[in-house]
């Protein structure tokens, strides 16, 4: 089981990744597709990213928006799983969302 992430590891992160915030064990960021068949494409694309990571987000969509939550709940909190799936988001953002 990953080791939970330190609050200075977690400042860095967010420090370097601005789309993502904490709020309380979980980081947390809202994407806005063009459409809602867009949003679904992306959270399909991500689905596929978390499991092969064996990492799955807590998600919420609503219309056009994708809501994410990362926590590793075995580690009862962020580690460095929830750090890696949250650039592999955005890497998919930048791909199916912006261009």
């Amino acid at each position: 089981m990953p080791q939970l992430a330190t609050q200075s590891e977690i400042t860095s992160f967010l420090d370097l990744n601005a789309n993502w915030s904490r709020n309380e064990n979980a980081l947390t960021s809202q994407f806005t597709a063009p459409s809602f068949l867009a949003a679904i494409d992306f959270f399909n694309a991500v689905a596929v990213i978390a499991e092969g990571l064996d990492h799955h987000p807590d998600i919420d969509i609503r219309w056009n928006k994708v809501i994410f939550a990362l926590s590793t709940h075995s580690a009862g909190g962020i580690t460095t799983l929830d750090f890696e799936l949250a650039v592999a988001i955005d890497a998919a953002a930048g791909k199916l969302l912006e261009g």
